[in-house]
């Protein structure tokens, strides 16, 4: 058993896509757990500051029975898989492992730009989405103070567009991939119910967090998602408690079902995802401030993120682990996929 406490505390908000993904995951995994519903402008009383303002923020307690604020989602579900046994989220096959992985980054780093330019980008959604932050922290402010705290809060964010690469000349890159990743996870989950199979992997949990606000939360996603599959927006709903589901390490797909199942959404990764990888850390390598690429056919500027820089040594770091059969059979899993240029040079 674990010798975390019960219940597991962290903090986070409803429209943080990485608090929905972990809490999902929480409950599948049947980890007992209390979130505290605030933010990094409120934290809890008594509880420790991360070294980073993110969310969610997890508290984990020390050798010396302190507490340690850590954040981060992708490391924070490997360490509760080594701290909890059973109903685990990481394939056992290296070679779906590697694919969990990638599939999950790609959803943490490419779909929350999507989340992000739905939600300030279009001034419907910016409307609606101001006073939800102001509420989901504090439901208690009086209106004559919300609206204002709430146009601050959107006037901030609409002008950070251009952090993720949001403009009005990357604006139809963005939304295409979106609804491209629509259809592709409609198969999917008619096919097999989740992503790596009949049982869910991190993976699902990364898109559904993603999908908690693109497909309800966000008027202008929200409408591309019910226009494009219903059957998406329903499997939201059901990820979302996923406690009761009983799962067998059988439930997990071949690498044969793989081959054809995945090939759609690996190119999507290699389509719009790589690209991105590949320029921002070449910009972060060199130094540059900002770097200019192109992704699907259109120009595609912004700021370098390191952070990112980060995400593609550590998708090819789980890439070399791999045995020599698990690298061959994921070259073959890309060939032609735009995600071979991941492994240059590997």
């Amino acid at each position: 058993m674990s010798a975390l406490p019960e219940p597991l505390e962290l903090m986070g908000a409803p429209g943080s896509p990485y608090t929905r993904k972990m809490l999902a995951l929480l409950r599948y995994r049947r980890i007992p757990h209390a979130i505290h519903w605030a933010s990094h402008r409120n934290p809890p009383t008594g509880y420790p500051k991360p070294p980073v303002e993110l969310l969610p923020t997890f508290y984990f307690p020390k050798a010396d029975g302190d507490l340690e604020a850590v954040v981060d989602s992708t490391p924070i579900t490997r360490r509760l898989e080594r701290e909890y046994l059973g109903r685990s989220t990481l394939p056992s096959n290296p070679v779906l492992g590697f694919l969990n992985y990638l599939i999950e980054d790609y959803a943490d780093e490419w779909l929350t730009k999507c989340m992000f330019h739905f939600r300030w980008a279009h001034r419907a959604d910016a409307e609606n989405a101001g006073p939800l932050l102001i509420f989901w922290n504090m439901p208690t402010m009086p209106d004559a103070d919300a609206q204002p705290a709430s146009d601050s809060i959107a006037k901030r964010q609409i002008d950070r567009l251009y952090v993720v690469g949001s403009n009005a000349v990357t604006a139809e890159t963005i939304e295409s991939s979106y609804a491209r990743m629509l259809h592709i996870l409609d198969s999917l989950v008619q096919r097999q119910g989740y992503v790596l199979g009949a049982r869910p992997s991190s993976a699902d949990f990364a898109l559904y967090g993603q999908l908690t606000q693109l497909a309800i939360v966000e008027p202008t996603s929200a409408r591309i998602t019910e226009q494009i599959s219903r059957r998406i927006r329903a499997w939201v709903d059901r990820v979302e408690d996923l406690s009761g589901l009983t799962s067998k390490d059988s439930d997990w797909a071949s690498q044969e079902a793989m081959r054809e199942n995945l090939k759609p959404l690996l190119a999507e990764i290699g389509r719009v995802y790589v690209p991105f990888l590949l320029a921002n850390a070449q910009a972060v390598m060199t130094g540059a401030k900002s770097f200019e690429t192109t992704i699907d056919g259109r120009a595609w500027s912004q700021p370098t993120f390191p952070y990112q820089a980060k995400c593609l040594k550590w998708i090819r770091d789980e890439f070399s682990a791999l045995s020599f059969d698990g690298q061959h059979a994921v070259r073959a899993l890309f060939a032609g996929t735009g995600c071979e240029t991941l492994l240059a040079g590997l």
